[in-house]
Formats: structure tokens, sequence, C-alpha cells
């Protein structure tokens, strides 16, 4: 099954948003709490970041 082009987009936002609004904390804390609430792997939290 394919992803929509949108919510992938708002993922990414999502992701970077919450990266910048929590930069206070560690981030192996962030990954986590991002992993638990999304239900995707650390390795592609790390991808949409790096991008």
């Amino acid at each position: 099954m394919q992803r929509s082009k949108l919510l992938l987009e708002k993922r990414k936002r999502f992701v970077q948003d919450y990266v910048k609004n929590n930069s206070d904390k560690q981030m192996k804390l962030i990954v986590a709490e991002l992993t638990e609430r999304l239900f995707i792997s650390e390795k592609t939290i790390f991808n949409i970041l790096k991008n």
C-alpha cells in the first residue's frame, strides 16, 4: 500500500516541529517519544531529520 504524499509531508513537518519544540530534551528521549507516538522506526525519524 502506498502512502499519500500529503500524509508523508504532514508526518515530516510534525517530526521537525516536535524536535524543534522539544530541543531542551536529549535527542534519544525525543526519538523514543516520536517512535511511540507515530509508530515509526528510529531510522525513519533520523531520515526525516536528515533531509
